[in-house]
């Protein structure tokens, strides 16, 4: 490895060790290799103006501001209610109303850290007085928000398919059956937590209770047959859908539930500028960042390094997960996708994995890094939410950690996991 490598793999390292924002490490970094390289540093900014100018990138503001105005308009709310009608007399009831709500505000917001407040803030007290210890609350909470960025809308999935220059709306649905196998797997370790401390099943409700909470929460019900019935309709693109769940965020919070006022939204939308400042900085430093690690062609050295596996192609997919799944718990997520998508793809390219199937997979790995610390921010969330230290959230997490990863497993080996629906649906 040149000079020029080491400055950007190296030099990002120590910025990152010594707590410099990363965008700016990145760019530090990127700075110091055009140096090393006699490149005009123009072509840096230039790089930098050109990331940001996608189409498809509008997507990730709209989706956050469509979260925190959700959760802000009362249609979270009404959300868990239709959920605790449904299954709150099973055992383990409670914790799969949280996961169930979790899938309906996830169909909505693709964003994790938002799935995770949104549900968590109702869900936490509640479950804690029906029995359940406040660690494991705030963890399946956690792991409900998981499934934020898998069932669509989702965020990453839209970063990817910027990177990766694949269909966003192809990814969408590569991420609703791994996303409903979440579900799955996390009520089903709601009811053996139930079962095991005997925690008391709750009287079901009655029809009328059904039928008014239904009825109260059809407007937020009907917020995923917009986003994602105008998506796969051929009515508006990933991006327009976005807009479009803003458009019924505002018009639902503000006229049917009258929650949302002025200096509401106003406040609203000051968090989501900020959250999405921090985004967009941190994509044009990768993008830049991607361009030198493609110049110093670090790519094809990865992947002349992980050849000698090639014959083993299992053991490859294995650690390829590995390095991603340890990736994912040491950087943010959406940083690590931007950065080293110019690594993956050819290596993706390479095992022959369908391009959709391998973003999936991508995805989910980097997914399940937030809820892990020290870059968890639904993890972070979660323990700001319930009070409790991160490392007792994080121990009653591990079984839910499990079925993350047999979902990601079932993702990289089993095809028809992530292209069976558009193989129908197309």
């Amino acid at each position: 490895m040149s000079g020029i490598g080491y400055a950007l793999v190296f030099g990002t390292l120590a910025l990152v060790i010594a707590r410099v924002p990363l965008a700016l490490a990145l760019g530090l970094s990127s700075a110091l290799a055009l140096y090393l390289a006699h490149i005009d540093m123009v072509v840096l900014a230039q790089r930098f103006i050109a990331s940001t100018q996608s189409f498809s990138l509008l997507a990730i503001p709209f989706f956050v501001l469509a979260g925190d105005l959700m959760t802000k308009g009362g249609i979270s709310r009404r959300l868990v209610n239709v959920a605790d009608v449904l299954v709150r007399h099973r055992t383990g009831g409670l914790g799969m109303v949280m996961v169930l709500a979790a899938a309906f505000f996830a169909a909505i917001s693709g964003s994790a850290p938002a799935t995770t407040a949104a549900i968590g803030t109702i869900m936490i007290p509640e479950m804690e007085k029906r029995g359940y210890s406040r660690p494991f609350a705030a963890a399946l909470a956690v792991s409900g928000g998981i499934i934020g960025p898998l069932i669509p809308p989702s965020i990453p999935l839209v970063i990817w398919g910027v990177m990766s220059e694949q269909s966003i709306s192809r990814l969408f649905m590569a991420g609703v059956v791994p996303g409903l196998l979440l579900a799955v797997g996390l009520m089903v370790i709601s009811w053996s937590h139930a079962r095991r401390n005997a925690i008391p099943v709750q009287a079901p409700a009655s029809w009328r209770e059904r039928r008014e909470a239904i009825n109260e929460g059809k407007w937020a019900l009907l917020g995923p047959v917009f986003v994602l019935g105008g998506i796969y309709g051929g009515i508006v693109t990933p991006t327009e859908a976005a807009v479009v769940a803003v458009v019924f965020a505002l018009l639902v919070g503000r006229f049917a539930y009258r929650e949302l006022t002025l200096p509401t939204i106003i406040s609203v939308s000051r968090v989501s500028i900020r959250t999405m400042t921090m985004v967009m900085f941190i994509i044009a430093a990768a993008n830049g960042f991607g361009w030198l690690i493609a110049f110093e062609q670090l790519p094809a050295k990865l992947t002349g390094a992980l050849s000698q596996f090639a014959d083993h192609p299992v053991i490859f997919i294995l650690m390829l997960n590995l390095v991603l799944l340890v990736i994912g718990c040491l950087m943010d997520n959406l940083a690590a996708m931007i950065i080293l998508s110019s690594l993956l793809i050819p290596i993706g390219n390479q095992l022959g994995i369908d391009p959709i199937q391998f973003g999936a997979m991508v995805t989910i790995n980097f997914t399940m890094g937030m809820a892990t610390p020290p870059f968890g921010y639904a993890l972070f969330v979660g323990a700001a939410i319930s009070k409790q230290p991160i490392g007792a959230i994080a121990r009653a997490m591990l079984p839910m950690l499990g079925v993350m990863v047999l979902v990601l497993l079932a993702t990289a080996f089993v095809p028809p996991v992530t292209l069976f629906l558009q193989s129908v649906l197309h």
